[in-house]
């Protein structure tokens, strides 16, 4: 008669839930009959760890120092036959353990998938982190290049501002310019128009003065005609005289006896006739010539006026042909002027407008920076929160591993599993 202490554990998840020890005890009589507990050779238990474990069971001996030889006692009860009837549910439940085996071996396949996958997460994590570090330090760098960027366009605008405001001087300055030459331009007009008037009835009088000069000149002509003429007839009746007075001689006899002495009477006759003739034809020439004179200085002094009203003509039309190239020259000069105000002030408008919205830009940009850096570090804590939470499973599972690979079941289970 031999006895045998076997024990059977089982272990389901990663902890210990129940262990049951049955000693068995074989006696070469076939009488024997084996109590209810343990007459199907074997005990079991189920527990489920964190929902995904494995299962196992070891059987072995346990071996001690042999114990002294006991005086031998027989139970009659256990001289009778053993019933070693098959249970009928023992297939049911061999089935359904090796099913639950296999299903906790899916659980612990999926669960170190889990580990695995949660450990690339962690990494995943962890680079995002770094990259999100390296993001914020290059945007810190940005701000100072916007700053430095926005006090240069405000100094382009303030520069703009200045030139405007000189050109808006400028332009003032022209237009006055521009306005004294037009008030000179109108007076420099107006008095070509009284110079024009001037020598208009200049050239009336003169036209006149002409018209009587030639009248004059007609009248000294048929003057002088007639002094000739009378001078010839004057001669004529001289020599008739003296025809008549050389072929008569006549003999007269006065009772008073006065002696007529007719060559004196004619002689006198002929001086006074030649005096009154001289002193007309004297007279004549002194009034004609006066007259000439007189329309000669006239004519004269009416030429030296039409040449310096022509010379002032003259010195007026250059005047105004100068005014008028210098109007022009200010005409161009303030549409030039006010073309560069006007490009001057689009620029300026353009520039603004570039700045502002520029500075709208980054401001939107600067917003959504910092939005999405403060939605990056509420993802990052919730990530750091997740990281947290997986390293403490994660830990916890590293635990429960450690603590089974130690444990006595776990060389079996393992053999167990490479059999299923």
């Amino acid at each position: 008669m031999w006895a045998k202490k076997h024990t059977l554990h089982f272990l389901c998840g990663h902890s210990m839930m129940s262990c049951r020890s049955y000693h068995v005890q074989n006696f070469s009589s076939s009488s024997a009959v084996l109590p209810r507990n343990i007459r199907y050779g074997y005990g079991y238990a189920l527990g489920h760890g964190f929902g995904n474990a494995g299962f196992g069971y070891r059987l072995g001996g346990v071996s001690g120092p042999c114990p002294p030889i006991a005086p031998v006692t027989v139970n009659e009860q256990l001289l009778q036959p053993l019933k070693l009837e098959i249970d009928p549910n023992m297939q049911t439940v061999k089935f359904q353990e090796k099913e639950q085996i296999k299903t906790l071996n899916n659980k612990f396949a999926s669960f170190i998938d889990k580990v695995r996958f949660l450990e690339q997460q962690n990494k995943v994590l962890e680079t995002k982190w770094s990259f999100l570090k390296n993001q914020q330090c290059r945007r810190n760098t940005i701000m100072p290049t916007l700053d430095a960027y926005i006090c240069n366009l405000r100094k382009q605008l303030e520069a703009l501002g200045c030139e405007g405001a000189q050109l808006e001087a400028d332009l003032k300055a022209a237009h006055e310019v521009m306005e004294t030459n037009k008030k000179m331009y109108e007076e420099e007009c107006s008095r070509r128009t009284g110079a024009e008037n001037e020598f208009v009835v200049l050239k009336k009088e003169v036209d006149c003065v002409f018209l009587n000069k030639a009248e004059l000149e007609t009248r000294v002509e048929s003057l002088k005609d007639e002094v000739i003429f009378l001078s010839n007839i004057y001669e004529e009746e001289i020599h008739m005289l003296h025809s008549h007075t050389s072929d008569t001689s006549v003999i007269v006899q006065m009772d008073n006896s006065q002696n007529l002495d007719l060559d004196g009477i004619i002689t006198e006759v002929k001086a006074q006739y030649e005096d009154i003739a001289s002193r007309s034809q004297a007279e004549a020439e002194a009034w004609y010539e006066s007259k000439f004179e007189e329309l000669r200085v006239t004519a004269s002094r009416n030429a030296d006026n039409l040449r310096d009203t022509k010379n002032e003509i003259a010195e007026l039309t250059r005047v105004i042909q100068r005014l008028r190239g210098e109007v022009g020259t200010a005409k161009d000069q303030r549409c030039k002027l006010e073309a560069a105000v006007a490009e001057a002030e689009q620029q300026g408008e353009v520039a603004i407008k570039d700045a502002r919205s520029k500075l709208t830009d980054l401001e939107t940009a600067l917003q959504q920076a910092k939005a999405d850096l403060a939605r990056q570090l509420r993802e990052y804590q919730e990530l750091m929160n997740v990281k947290l939470a997986l390293d403490i499973e994660i830990a916890t599972y590293r635990k429960l591993l450690e603590g089974e690979e130690y444990s006595p079941g776990v060389g079996n289970y393992f053999g167990r599993r490479a059999a299923y």
